[in-house]
């Protein structure tokens, strides 16, 4: 079984989620200056992360169906983040507080193992994304973005994808078509 199906199935098993949340279309789960320290579980529906730079919405990572999702920013440090977390559809979360999450991780060597992975995991996709913006064109990002997360071409609309891909939605459009 995957690693990570089976974290989820324990923290399921252990009845660890401390709530259910709903969030409606372009509601925020979280916004700029705010504290959270939650980690949230993806059940249904997908939600944006990103800044706000002056009046630019430069989105820097999704969360969707069967996704961890998080201002991980603000879950490390307990302080204010910059980030915005917003569903972009109606959905569905799980919600574990850190203090309950850090002790399941710390109950067992292999949970400690499968949440270093995703970490891990998470800074290198996000170390190649910043990589992909700098030095590839668009071309070439969409073509990475393609194999690497084909699902997100079925759970996201096209003007979030372009802009997470530094894009107009114009291009995308023409490269997705080519």
């Amino acid at each position: 079984m995957n690693p990570i199906l089976n974290f989820i199935a324990q923290i399921d098993k252990q009845h660890l989620w401390d709530k259910k949340l709903e969030l409606n279309r372009k509601e925020y789960l979280k916004v700029k200056g705010s504290i959270d320290t939650n980690l949230y579980f993806v059940v249904s529906g997908s939600l944006r992360i990103y800044v706000l730079e002056e009046f630019d919405e430069n989105i820097i990572r999704f969360g969707y169906k069967d996704n961890f999702i998080a201002a991980l920013d603000s879950f490390i440090s307990e302080k204010p983040s910059d980030l915005y977390i917003q569903a972009i559809k109606k959905t569905q979360l799980k919600v574990n507080k850190k203090a309950s999450f850090m002790a399941f991780i710390d109950s067992s060597t292999e949970n400690t193992k499968i949440w270093q992975m995703m970490l891990g995991d998470l800074i290198y996709q996000q170390m190649e994304r910043e990589r992909d913006i700098l030095t590839s064109s668009p071309l070439e990002r969409y073509k990475r973005v393609l194999a690497r997360s084909p699902q997100l071409f079925q759970e996201i609309p096209n003007k979030y994808i372009a802009s997470y891909l530094r894009m107009t939605p114009e291009t995308l459009s023409r490269l997705k078509k080519s």
